[in-house]
């Protein structure tokens, strides 16, 4: 656990640790782990960064080698390969068991989220919810800067997923979270692409017992980073709204340790 500063008395908290996947981003590695670990620092509570290396073609990987050397809350796991986002969250999440944390925290790494959103999280942690959303479409969260296509199908889509999922969450998709280790271990997830927020949030309708939002602003990615590899086509589309289908007929997933 980090000390804390002088005359702030020490807090005991929920450990947690942030999952970061990274493909081919050697232009926003060193920035996103810098600007990451500066506000865990100020974090009392037991925490930690997990970046997930994606078998990049770049020098991604170099990089965070480098910036391990001076962060020490930093570790990276590397696949050898790429498998894919979801395959890299649940790399994540097998390593925040391994290191004990209460809750795994889920951000991307291009930075659309700010880091300064994370100590929002912890109260919710203390409370002990068991999943907590970033919002863009509670009060006091918004988009800034992005398409306005990607704006409208995102807010469309969401109104559809909250109808489905039925468990009071404005931004279904939002990939900016945090969950319980325990609960994530019961889950059987399979989705290699963006859809597993999705998978995820299905499971959890049927482990989790409390949820909870925290209004954010999302900021559209730098232009110096690769462009995105999200897509907006019908596929996506489709892939998502099985999910919330399913959530909405109770059609129940085959969990972990169940027969």
């Amino acid at each position: 656990m980090s000390t804390p500063p002088a005359g702030r008395p020490e807090r005991t908290g929920p450990g947690f640790g942030v999952i970061i996947p990274m493909y081919n981003e050697e232009a926003g590695a060193e920035k996103c782990v810098r600007d990451v670990c500066a506000t865990l620092s100020r974090i009392e509570q037991r925490c930690g960064l997990l970046v997930v290396e994606d078998g990049s073609r770049d020098r991604t990987f170099e990089i965070l080698e480098k910036a391990a050397l001076c962060h020490p809350k930093l570790k990276v796991i590397r696949h050898p390969r790429n498998l894919g986002y979801g395959r890299a969250l649940r790399t994540g999440v097998e390593q925040a068991a391994r290191e004990r944390y209460d809750y795994a925290l889920f951000m991307d790494s291009d930075l659309t989220n700010s880091p300064s959103d994370i100590p929002r999280f912890c109260a919710e942690m203390e409370r002990g919810t068991d999943v907590i959303k970033a919002s863009r479409f509670t009060a006091g969260g918004r988009m800034e800067g992005v398409p306005l296509r990607r704006a409208l199908v995102s807010r469309l889509g969401n109104v559809v997923a909250r109808l489905l999922f039925g468990i009071g969450l404005h931004d279904c998709t939002n990939g900016f979270r945090a969950l319980r280790v325990p609960i994530l271990e019961r889950m059987n997830l399979n989705e290699n692409g963006f859809a597993i927020i999705v998978e995820e949030l299905y499971q959890a309708k049927f482990l989790a017992s409390s949820y909870a939002e925290i209004p954010v602003v999302l900021t559209s990615r730098s232009e110096d980073l690769r462009p995105t590899s999200f897509g907006y086509g019908p596929s996506i589309f489709f892939k998502y709204l099985r999910y919330a289908v399913k959530a909405r007929l109770g059609i129940r997933p085959r969990l972990r340790g169940e027969a």
